[in-house]
């Protein structure tokens, strides 16, 4: 068992400062839990509060069932990965995958063993007896990826491991990650600022903001349903376009006005504000790019003319403006191609006026006040 329980977790710096704001999470056996936001929310501080490497100003940590709040790093059964990767220069990668091994005085032949198979799972066999400068950075963070694995932890953290390295490398290491932890029974706590590393490998996402916990969910959880207007426009890209909109209600029906158009809301949605005592009133509408598609009628449509356009080979993002004057709006759409005119395959003008709309099943809406979601 590997379990991990943070119950009212801060950290407090000099001046009152709090870093992290009565954090709360419980963390399954060989789960993949990755903390996710943006610079600055307190996630690092988190993981190192978890690692020891920080002290707790108050809450308790327990990792299977034990308090360890008071219990040295090296005595939690934990091990960390780096973003920096953190290598020994001088050292060989198979002396420096085994020096942890080494200070904890295990037996040779089992060092040995724990080596070879890590560097197995990790597709470094090759590479044992070079020294790191001679390793391209994906390799090196196999390396600091391996030296971790080989104690054999209860608990693997890791700090933002694939922010140096570049796009394509990243892509490739992600799905490393996941091939590695579908060959270790260890449960995972993973930072990172990248959303698309935060969807692809977590079982359940912690969204952070200001060292306060904004939503925990699976990645469909809070994509589909967003709990406030920052996880809204943080998860998804591009991100979620915004506009005001003011809701009305007809005896056990609603609907949406927004920028001109009038939008009946589903049985389900209006069955959800019911039971919410939502009434009229104003609110902040919410719609990906993704869920936006280009229309020829007027009927119900939004008009909106496009300031830029970005061809992604299968599809475009239009960049547009809706309104005018002081009610101007910005919004992104994101087109298949082959749902363009065809004069438009190759690029779409700056000024082309176009109409657009969206089903409400898509949409999300917010409370200007609490910016909480009002279907929550």
């Amino acid at each position: 068992m590997s379990t991990v329980s943070l119950k009212n977790i801060y950290k407090i710096y000099d001046g009152n400062v709090a870093a992290v704001d009565d954090f709360n999470l419980e963390i399954a056996d060989k789960e993949f839990i990755v903390l996710v936001g943006p610079s600055g929310c307190g996630k690092s501080t988190t993981l190192r509060m978890i690692a020891g490497l920080e002290d707790i100003s108050k809450g308790e940590l327990h990792i299977d069932g034990k308090l360890v709040n008071d219990v040295e790093p090296k005595d939690r059964d934990i091990a960390m990965v780096f973003q920096s990767y953190a290598l020994y220069p001088h050292m060989t990668v198979r002396e420096n995958m085994a020096f942890p091994l080494k200070l904890r005085k295990v037996d040779k032949a089992e060092i040995d063993r724990r080596v070879n198979q890590a560097a197995e799972i990790l597709d470094i066999t090759q590479y044992l007896d070079r020294k790191p400068k001679a390793l391209s950075g994906g390799q090196r963070q196999r390396v600091a990826i391996g030296r971790a694995i080989v104690r054999e932890p209860k608990v693997l953290l890791m700090d933002e491991p694939l922010s140096n390295l570049d796009a394509k490398l990243r892509n490739q290491m992600r799905a490393e990650i996941i091939k590695l932890r579908q060959r270790i029974d260890t449960t995972f706590v993973y930072v990172t600022h990248d959303q698309t590393e935060a969807m692809t490998l977590g079982d359940r996402i912690v969204i952070m903001k200001s060292g306060v916990v904004q939503q925990i969910g699976t990645p469909q959880e809070v994509f589909n349903s967003p709990a406030n207007l920052f996880v809204a426009g943080f998860i998804g890209t591009p991100q979620m376009n915004f506009f005001p909109g003011r809701l009305e209600q007809d005896e056990s029906s609603y609907r949406l006005h927004c920028m001109g158009a009038v939008i009946p809301l589903t049985q389900e949605q209006s069955s959800r504000l019911a039971q919410n005592g939502q009434r009229a009133s104003e609110v902040i509408v919410g719609v990906r790019p993704e869920h936006i598609s280009v229309q020829n009628q007027e009927d119900g449509a939004i008009e909106a003319f496009v300031e830029v356009s970005e061809l992604m080979g299968s599809e475009v993002y239009l960049h547009t403006v809706v309104g005018s004057g002081g009610e101007r709006q910005n919004a992104v759409l994101r087109i298949p191609t082959v749902d363009l005119p065809p004069q438009y395959h190759g690029n779409v003008p700056a000024g082309t006026k176009i109409r657009f709309g969206f089903s409400s099943s898509l949409l999300h809406l917010f409370d200007p006040d609490t910016e909480k979601s009002v279907f929550c």
